[in-house]
Order: structure tokens, then sequence, then C-alpha cells
């Protein structure tokens, strides 16, 4: 019996021994095998650089940017040369200018209602859309509310003008058939429902493109087993249908709020004249307002910088949240 196992030793040595070279001369070729990948794909990564260069260029070092914060910067002085300040640029935000709260408080309350009920609505939309059974009914509701999209806020600002302002067509119907018209477009109390609407016919079309792709990906044979086992629409739709959804909801409702308080600059701005800066004011148009109006570079400068550093924070404390609940998120832990 001890010379079964002196004789089956040496095998045994020399099978691992040909396993660390195996995996010593593997690193090299697994090496070599990226190199070839890299000159293999050449065409392609020639053709992602100017992307690339782009995003560098003005995404990152465009951050560099932000040094004016702490300066009394004057754009003819340039960085080099304009006075440092420290932190005085930021004492507003502690000192509570009434400007910058009015901003601050009327860009809460947009993120709030752009949260609650813009964010779900091409959700809703994708569930309708994707209930339709003829394909070609399908297809041509998708291009309809597709198209708004493509519009710039000028164009949709000036079509719900037409619609809705004072000598618009809802109000010259109401003054041909002897009503009193109704003021909307230059109306502050109905100012943040009618930004609502805007974003929501402009935008929710075009959002639902990721949840149909999302749904068009769940497997048929779910929803077949949940009808054998009586399942209503309803309970598909709960139990199949929103778990199917959820990793591309978590993964959206995360990079939202990394963009919460950026809450429609052009939108606002197009508008503000209308119905004033008293709830047409946010942060930024308070940082377009005082800095490339007013001149004031460095507070205005101050305030988008913290408004990035509080997005940034929300992106990781809900990331954080996300895996906390067994989902990936933007990004693995």
């Amino acid at each position: 019996m001890t010379a079964d196992v002196e004789n089956s030793s040496p095998p045994r040595k020399e099978k691992e021994s040909r396993r660390a070279r195996g995996s010593r001369a593997g690193r090299p070729r697994a090496q070599m095998r990226w190199w070839r990948r890299m000159w293999r794909d050449r065409t392609v990564l020639l053709l992602a650089l100017p992307g690339m260069a782009v995003i560098i260029v003005f995404q990152y070092l465009a951050l560099g940017g932000n040094v004016i914060a702490f300066q009394d910067f004057q754009p003819y002085l340039g960085i080099s040369e304009s006075l440092w300040v420290g932190f005085e640029n930021f004492q507003i935000l502690v000192n509570g200018d009434p400007e910058f709260l009015n901003a601050l408080r009327n860009t809460l309350i947009i993120t709030a209602l752009q949260t609650v009920i813009v964010f779900p609505a091409p959700i809703i939309l994708a569930l309708i859309l994707h209930s339709l059974v003829s394909n070609k009914v399908r297809q041509l509701v998708q291009s309809v509310l597709y198209l708004p999209h493509f519009l710039s806020w000028v164009i949709v600002v000036a079509v719900f003008q037409q619609m809705l302002g004072g000598a618009g067509l809802l109000n010259n119907f109401l003054r041909a058939n002897g009503w009193e018209p109704i003021d909307i477009i230059g109306n502050a109390d109905v100012f943040y429902a009618l930004i609502t609407s805007q974003v929501i016919w402009k935008d929710t079309g075009w959002a639902t493109i990721l949840f149909l792709a999302v749904l068009a990906g769940i497997d048929k044979s779910l929803y077949e087993a949940a009808a054998v086992d009586g399942a209503t629409r309803w309970h598909q739709t709960w139990h199949v249908t929103l778990p199917g959804m959820r990793p591309i909801i978590i993964m959206l409702f995360i990079l939202k709020l990394g963009d919460s308080l950026s809450v429609g600059f052009e939108q606002l701005i197009l508008q503000q004249d209308a119905v004033g800066a008293g709830v047409a004011q946010v942060l930024d148009t308070y940082v377009y307002n005082n800095g490339v109006v007013g001149g004031y570079w460095g507070v205005s400068a101050a305030v988008g910088l913290v408004k990035g550093v509080v997005g940034l924070i929300l992106v990781l404390m809900a990331n954080k949240i996300a895996h906390a609940f067994g989902e990936e998120g933007v990004y693995k832990a």
C-alpha cells in the first residue's frame, strides 16, 4: 500500500506543476489577447475618440472652472489674475439671501412635482401602450407621442401660448360663447401646473422607449404561467411586469435624483417675464441672472458647485439604498 502511494505521488505533483506553469503562461497570453482585441477593434476605437475627446474637454476638464467659486472672478482678468476670496461667495447660502432662498424653494417644489407626477408618467404610458393588441395602432400612437420630444422649448412654449394664452384658442372659444377668458399663461397661481404639463407633453412619449424595450424582454411564459394560476391582468402587472421593470426604474430614478436640482432652465427663462421671478426663479435661472447678466460670477459658481455636490450625494445615497434592496443601481458595490 505504501508503494501505491509513492507511485501515485509523482503524477499528482506533475499535474500540479503543469497547472502552475499553465497559469503563469496564461497571464501573458491573456495580456496579448487584450492587445489583440484593441487592435481588432481599432476602427471602432478611432471612431469613438472624437466623442471621448468632447466628453473629456467639456465635462471633465471644465470641472476646473469651479475654482472661480473661491474667487472674485472678473472675465477680463481671468482665473490667474482674479482675487481669491476663499469661502466668501458661499456666505449667501448661510446668510439666507431672499432671492436665493426663493430660487431654492421654487426648485424644490418643481423637483417634487416632477418626481411624483412626471417620473411615473412614462411608466404608466408604457404599460398602456404595451397592452395594445394591434401593432399598427401601437406604432401610430408611439410616433405621435414621440414627436414633441424633438421640438425645442421655444416652440413648445409658443404652442402653449397659442392654445392657452390671452389671445389663444381656448380664450377665443370662451369669448365666442359669451364666457369669461381664463388667465393661464400669465397666472402665477397655476404656473407649476403649467410647466408640469409642458414637461409631460414634451418628454413622456420619448421616455417610454426604455420601458417598452424592457417590457418586450419579459418572458412571455411568465404571463402564461400566471394566467394558468388564475391571475388577473392586474395581478400579472403587479407580480410579473413591474418586477421585470424594477431594475431600470431604480436606475433611472437614481439618475433623476442626481439631476433633480436642474429643473429646466430654458423652459423657465422663456416664461419668467410672464409670471415674474417669484415663481419662475430657480437655481439655474438664479445662476444665469446673477452670473451672466449681473456679473457676480463667483457667487453663481458657488451656487452651481453646491448644487452639483448635492446631486452627487443624492446619487450615492440612492445607489446605496438600491444595493440594500438587492439591486445594482447605477454601479455595483
